[in-house]
């Protein structure tokens, strides 16, 4: 059985900016060996596309529901992507 690839799109609210949490992300996603970008959004959210193995897309979906210290998340909506054309790394843009 492989662990095929797959991107999401989510959108995180809460207090989710002022909070490093874009930084948090990216560590994060680095850690996990994904792909993809974090960036804030006009309205107070962050918006992030996360690309790799489905598992570690999993397992990075279930942290942003927490964030890091100083953050308080609301919620999480996710929507598939497809996971074609994402750029190497992670990386934070505005």
């Amino acid at each position: 059985m492989t662990d095929e690839a797959k991107a999401a799109l989510a959108r995180i609210t809460g207090r989710v900016q002022g909070v490093g949490f874009r930084a948090w992300t990216r560590d994060q996603a680095q850690r996990l060996g994904l792909t993809g970008w974090v960036r804030n959004e006009a309205d107070g959210s962050v918006t992030a596309l996360i690309c790799g193995p489905g598992l570690a897309v999993t397992a990075m979906l279930e942290r942003c529901r927490s964030g890091p210290p100083g953050a308080s998340v609301t919620d999480v909506q996710t929507e598939s992507a497809p996971p074609d054309g994402v750029p190497p790394g992670f990386r934070i843009t505005k």
